[in-house]
């Protein structure tokens, strides 16, 4: 008997063939509350489900009785309750590798957009106030030479201390819970504690998952630490920062400005104090919003699925304690 599949995100038609060519596929664009009773409905018969843009509840858990694998077309995964997910025996895969260099590209972007303000002077000079030569009031920072602070670095931070020591000539700190010995010795990156790097470095970027060790990691007493001349810059997940400490942060100029990808409410309210502030680069969560690089997303969450339910272990695989817990589970019936 094949299995069934429930898709709960757009995706290129040549991975939805992919898909069609192992299981049986329904499909849904995105869940709403116009098509949540169809979703829950085809739950109900589901092997396995691939998408994002989703939190994946216990509700929705409680209605996939056959459930064997979750594929998240996403590098992050905060999504799902990965220890429900465990218990239940269902494993868990993401697409961590596919993000890392187009992340990378976006969170150097707003370093140098937020430091030599780039937004605000365009939208300036569109408005028509440029008048004549550029003086000291409109003037930004430079990046290059200047001290990068990475909270996380796994794959992306990587790939952003690359750019930043062999491109811009950066000094790099870092914190993580393990040394990253590939950065130390090709990037001259030094491993430090999370309040020497905040006093250090000239541009903080966060690029941690989001736990809940990890929530309002960076929050009012982070920011009183940090250089006047600071940037802050968040491309992980939004509830890494407490946003109302960062808005009070800049209005009191304890930082100079942050750019930022992620919030704690997406899409951004209209009203947040955030979009008012000039030293604030706002993007509505771009970091792999490339066509490439999301239609390789795709294609390795379909190939994640795929060599889960077929039996394989999938290399990016969040939870592999949950192949034994189903396998326990076989036995005791």
């Amino acid at each position: 008997m094949r299995k069934r599949v429930v898709l709960y995100r757009a995706v290129p038609k040549d991975v939805v063939d992919v898909l069609r060519r192992h299981f049986d596929v329904t499909e849904f664009a995105a869940v709403d509350e116009g098509n949540r009773r169809a979703f829950i409905e085809a739950l109900g018969a589901a092997h396995g489900i691939i998408g994002n843009m989703l939190k994946i509840t216990t509700d929705l858990l409680d209605a996939a009785p056959l459930l064997e694998a979750a594929s998240t077309i996403s590098a992050g995964y905060d999504a799902f309750d990965v220890g429900e997910l465990t218990r239940r025996g269902i494993v868990l895969t993401h697409t961590p590798g596919e993000v890392t260099e187009t992340t990378a590209d976006l969170a150097f972007a707003l370093m140098l957009a937020s430091a030599r303000r780039v937004v605000e002077l365009a939208n300036w000079a569109k408005s028509g106030a440029w008048a004549g030569n550029v003086d000291e009031r409109l003037f930004g920072v430079d990046v290059h030479g200047k001290t990068l602070g990475i909270v996380g670095l796994g794959r992306i931070g990587g790939a952003l201390a690359r750019r930043a020591a062999l491109g811009f000539g950066m000094r790099v700190l870092y914190t993580n819970r393990q040394p990253n010995a590939q950065a130390e010795s090709a990037y001259g990156a030094v491993r430090c504690p999370l309040d020497e790097l905040l006093a250090q470095a000239d541009f903080v970027c966060t690029l941690v998952p989001l736990s809940s060790e990890t929530h309002h990691l960076i929050g009012a007493r982070e920011f009183a630490l940090m250089k006047s001349s600071a940037i802050l810059i968040n491309a992980s997940r939004g509830p890494v920062v407490d946003e109302w400490a960062l808005v009070d942060a800049l209005k009191a100029g304890r930082i100079r400005g942050a750019g930022l990808d992620v919030f704690e409410r997406e899409p951004l309210p209209a009203e947040s104090p955030l979009y008012a502030l000039p030293s604030v680069v706002a993007l509505p969560h771009i970091g792999s919003a490339t066509r490439a690089t999301r239609a390789a997303m795709a294609q390795r969450a379909a190939l994640n699925l795929i060599e889960t339910l077929e039996g394989r272990a999938a290399a990016a695989t969040v939870n592999p304690e949950a192949r034994a817990v189903r396998r326990e589970a076989r036995q005791a019936q």
